[in-house]
């Protein structure tokens, strides 16, 4: 099984490569966001519940995990042309797995968010970042980053072949924005006045991946239990969106 899903990952890699523009424009919003945010509300960093740590280190995550919720939807779109062109059919008259042909495009879309992360901390220390903890800081952030990546790859994977419907695949890929700002985007939960939003931001995955890449980046010292939150979300994400995914492939099968 892992060769063919190294061969549907490679393809889909090249495939991505061969037209830029399918991700350039979400990391250029990426790189506006953490710009813009950074510019506009580093001043509030100075208030006491955000101890003593820089804005554009608590800012970060926000631009890195809306640039993987914006790569997913590409991954889901890539998916419906190979489904209207014919391709998606013919792999599954192959001997392949449906969970290598589900698998592919999603370690391909968590390989791109692996560089567009690396771009945006690019630019994040060209800003004038520094991590207290240092290389494990950095470390920990890339590998929650493509943890939720995969997973939230998946998702797009699946809804794609649930709908079979380039737009339908990227709209549902837009419902999850909303998750990014009813979390601890912009401030710690401590400073959130609407006590609806404390609710929603603690019911929230987005909110254990934004505490557990600020558990590292924000402090000298590693919070484990933000950290060890972050890590098992991620995890969580990714085991069910595959399964997710792979079930929407075999509902494909049958409507052959």
């Amino acid at each position: 099984m892992w060769t063919e899903t190294w061969l549907f990952t490679k393809r889909s890699l090249v495939t991505t490569i061969r037209n830029p523009f399918s991700f350039i424009p979400n990391l250029i919003i990426s790189v506006f966001f953490l710009l813009v945010y950074t510019s506009g509300l580093s001043s509030i960093a100075s208030l006491p519940q955000f101890d003593g740590s820089a804005y554009l280190n608590f800012i970060l995550p926000v631009s890195i995990v809306s640039g993987a919720v914006g790569g997913a939807g590409g991954t889901g779109q890539a998916l419906v042309r190979d489904i209207e062109s014919g391709y998606f059919a013919r792999l599954l008259l192959t001997p392949a797995t449906r969970t290598a042909i589900v698998l592919g495009p999603m370690i391909a879309g968590m390989l791109q968010l692996l560089v567009q992360t690396l771009l945006i901390f690019a630019v994040a220390f060209m800003l004038g970042l520094t991590i207290p903890v240092g290389l494990p800081g950095f470390l920990f952030t890339v590998l929650l980053a493509i943890g939720f990546g995969l997973g939230f790859a998946g998702y797009s994977v699946g809804v794609a072949l649930k709908t079979r419907n380039a737009q339908a695949a990227q709209a549902g890929t837009l419902l999850f924005f909303p998750l990014i700002f009813l979390s601890t985007t912009f401030v710690p939960k401590e400073l959130i006045e609407a006590e609806w939003l404390k609710v929603a931001a603690t019911f929230n995955p987005t909110t254990y991946i934004f505490e557990g890449m600020r558990a590292v980046l924000t402090q000298p010292t590693i919070d484990w239990a933000a950290l060890s939150a972050g890590l098992a979300v991620a995890g969580a994400m990714s085991v069910i969106m595959i399964v997710f995914a792979a079930t929407n492939a075999r509902g494909a099968l049958k409507q052959k």
